[in-house]
C-alpha cells in the first residue's frame, strides 16, 4: 500500500502566495498571483500547479526548467530560470524559506502527536514527587522519575525515561524509547527516538592488581535552548564538570560526545562524529562525517573538519581542516596530491634501477 507524507502529518492551509511570502520573508515578483492559493508543498519534479517548490542547488536545474509547481522560491540571480507557469519567490536562502514555509503547512511535524489522552491516565509511570507543568504530555510507557521536572508544553514520547531529579524546559519533545539522566535541559530541545543523555562518561583508572578501577562520575549534562539530538546519539555526562551542549547547537544520529565535552552555540555536528573527554568546542562549528575528535583539545570558534577527519591537537578559530591526521584543509590537499604522484615517481625509479642493472 503505498502512503504519502498526508497519511501521517495534519496539513494547514491552503495559504495565499502573499501569506506565503510574509511568512517567509520572500518577495513575490507578481504582486497580481498574491492571492493565488498553495494548497501544499513538493519537490520540483513532484510539484503540481497548486503547490509550491523551491530550488537551492545547480545539480537540480535541469529540474527547475522542467517543474510544473505552482510557485517556486529561488535566489534573485534564478529567477530567469522558474518556467513561465510558475509564480516566483525571491529570497536570499531559499532553502531556509522552503523550511519555513514547510513549518507553515505542517507544524505538527515538528512534534508527535500526544496519544495520552488515549490511552487513559495509568499508561505511564510517574513518580508522585515527579513534577509536570501544566499542558506537558506523556505517553503510554514512559517513565518519569522521582523528582524530575518536566515543563509545560513538553511531550514525552512513548517508553521514553527521565531520570532521576532531571529537569525539562517548556516546549522540549523527547522521542519514543530515548533516556534522559542527570541532565537540565533547556526550551525546545528535541530529543529523537533512542538518544541517550546522562549516562555514565568512560572513566578508568588504570593499573593496579585489580586491573581498571572505575571513576565515579558525578557531573550532569546541560543542554541549552534549542538544541535537538539526533536518534542513537549518546551524550556521556561529566565526570566531576559538567558536559555542556549551548543553544541552537544540532546534532546528527549516531553521535558520541564524551564526558566534560563543552560544545558552543550554533554548532552543526554530522552523524558518527565523536568528540573524546574534555575537548571543548567553540561557537558555529561544523563537524562533517564520522569527524573523529580527540580528547582534552581546544576546537576555536566556526572551525569547519571535514568528513573522517581524525584531530589530535587543538584547532585555531575559523580554520578548515581534513584529512588524518588532519591538518589545514589546503596542507592535507598538497599531502595527498604528493601521495598520488608517489606511486607514478616509484615506478619511474624502479625502470631507472633495472636499466642500471642490465
Amino acid at each position: 500500500m503505498q502512503h504519502r507524507h498526508a497519511d501521517f502529518f495534519d496539513k494547514a492551509g491552503p495559504f495565499t502566495l502573499r501569506q506565503i511570502a510574509e511568512h517567509v520573508g520572500a518577495t513575490l515578483l507578481d504582486d497580481g498571483a498574491g492571492a493565488r492559493p498553495i494548497e501544499d508543498v513538493r519537490p520540483l519534479m513532484t510539484a503540481g500547479p497548486s503547490h509550491l517548490s523551491f530550488f537551492d542547488n545547480r545539480r537540480y536545474a535541469e529540474q527547475l526548467t522542467a517543474t510544473d509547481a505552482g510557485a517556486c522560491i529561488v535566489a534573485k540571480g534564478d529567477a530567469r530560470r522558474v518556467p513561465t507557469s510558475a509564480v516566483v519567490l525571491t529570497a536570499p536562502a531559499p532553502y531556509t524559506a522552503f523550511a519555513m514555509a514547510l513549518q507553515l503547512f505542517y507544524a505538527d511535524a515538528l512534534r508527535s502527536k500526544a496519544a495520552a489522552e488515549a490511552a487513559g491516565p495509568n499508561s505511564a509511570l510517574v513518580h508522585p514527587s515527579a513534577r509536570l507543568d501544566e499542558g506537558a504530555t506523556v505517553e503510554p510507557g514512559a517513565v518519569i522519575g522521582r523528582e524530575a521536572v518536566v515543563g509545560s508544553g513538553t511531550i514525552v514520547a512513548a517508553g521514553a525515561v527521565i531520570g532521576y531529579r532531571a529537569v525539562l524546559g517548556r516546549d522540549c519533545y523527547v522521542g519514543a524509547g530515548a533516556s534522559l539522566t542527570h541532565a537540565v535541559v533547556g526550551d525546545r530541545v528535541i530529543i529523537h527516538a533512542g538518544a541517550r543523555v546522562g549516562q555514565d562518561g568512560f572513566g578508568f583508572a588504570m593499573g593496579g592488581a585489580k586491573g581498571c578501577l572505575k571513576v565515579p562520575q558525578i557531573g550532569c549534562v546541560v543542554i541549552g535552548d534549542d538544541v535537538e539530538i539526533g536518534a542513537n546519539t549518546t551524550i556521556d555526562r561529566g565526570s566531576i564538570d559538567d558536559t555542556v551542549i549551548g543553544a541552537g547547537t544540532k546534532i546528527d544520529n549516531l553521535v558520541q560526545i564524551g564526558h566534560n565535552v563543552r560544545i558552543g552555540k550554533l554548532c552543526l555536528l554530522m552523524s558518527q562524529v565523536g568528540i573524546a573527554g574534555s575537548t571543548h568546542v567553540g561557537d558555529g562549528v561544523i563537524m562533517a562525517g564520522q569527524a573523529g575528535i580527540g580528547g582534552h583539545i581546544e576546537i576555536g570558534d566556526r572551525v569547519r573538519i571535514a568528513g573522517q577527519a581524525g584531530v589530535f591537537g587543538s584547532v585555531p578559530a575559523g580554520e578548515t581542516w581534513s584529512g588524518y591526521p588532519a591538518r589545514p584543509h589546503r596542507e592535507a590537499l598538497r599531502t595527498q596530491a604528493a601521495l598520488w604522484r608517489l606511486a607514478s615517481m616509484l615506478r619511474a625509479i624502479e625502470k631507472l634501477i633495472s636499466r642500471s642493472e642490465q
